[in-house]
């Protein structure tokens, strides 16, 4: 039976969720003659560098990496963590780099000076490592999103991610991208992956995958390499375009553009949808 302090952190963690769902919204429709997917792996390690990257270019698509550079070289619950080298040889094959923070900073528990510091401190981390290359993208670590954080990370971020095990339709917060993870701490099977590619092309939508560790390990962050590999031969297979997050974004930019719909604009006060699911790494 659920005692009184855990019913408590389960109210307070569905009340912040519902007001970094509400709150400083950066709203772009979606008008896409052809869907979009994104495949993105938080944290970085090497196994995502290495397996993961390659079942992507042998289906002649792209991914996104989401890089906390403290981390870097270092092995966490997700396994070896990416070292400089695999970052060099990813943009030179044409992947994204985006931003995890510097310490991999939970918003929920970290102070909303502390956390903008990690965010700018791994933008610096990155110049040093690759000059004139910058973050265009940002996926929230752990717990997700605050109402504090939304509106800062707007001005430094083309688009935020978050979870949320589902895709963007109609209307997307660039300031919380709905994603769907395909690690094994989701239980999500082949059957629920291509139900969500298929509803996600009907609607026109943008499709987020979020994975951590490509490899044949048996733990919570591990997605085996089969089951990636499927995942990316049906995206593809579905005529969705497949492009990093910050790309898939421009696309969006460039459609609305092009049918005279509204740029992206900022709302501050509440409105629909929520920032529910599953959380992040």
């Amino acid at each position: 039976m659920p005692t009184l302090s855990s019913l408590f952190d389960r109210a307070k963690g569905k009340t912040r969720r519902t007001l970094a769902g509400h709150l400083h919204r950066r709203m772009l429709d979606i008008a896409t003659p052809r869907a979009l997917v994104s495949f993105t792996f938080d944290d970085a390690p090497r196994t995502a560098f290495d397996a993961g990257a390659e079942i992507l270019e042998a289906h002649g698509v792209r991914g996104t990496y989401f890089l906390s550079l403290g981390l870097m070289g270092t092995i966490t619950e997700v396994g070896p963590i990416g070292r400089p080298r695999d970052l060099v040889q990813a943009v030179g094959r044409g992947h994204e780099l985006g931003c995890h923070t510097f310490g991999h900073d939970d918003a929920w528990f970290t102070g909303r000076a502390v956390y903008l510091r990690s965010v700018d401190r791994n933008r610096e981390a990155l110049q040093e490592l690759l000059p004139g290359h910058a973050f265009r993208s940002f996926a929230y670590p752990k717990s997700g999103a605050t109402a504090a954080v939304k509106p800062a990370l707007a001005e430094r971020f083309a688009c935020c991610r978050a979870g949320g095990q589902t895709f963007n339709r109609g209307r997307v917060d660039l300031n919380l991208v709905s994603a769907c993870f395909i690690d094994r701490r989701a239980t999500v099977d082949m059957r629920f992956v291509a139900d969500l590619i298929e509803r996600n092309v009907q609607a026109g939508g943008w499709l987020v995958f979020a994975a951590h560790d490509i490899s044949h390990t048996d733990w919570a962050f591990g997605c085996k390499p089969a089951f990636f590999t499927e995942v990316v031969q049906r995206a593809v297979e579905s005529g969705s375009e497949v492009l990093p997050m910050s790309a898939a974004c421009a696309r969006l930019h460039e459609q609305a553009l092009a049918g005279s719909l509204p740029s992206a604009t900022v709302i501050s006060g509440p409105g629909s949808g929520t920032a529910t699911g599953l959380a992040n790494r």
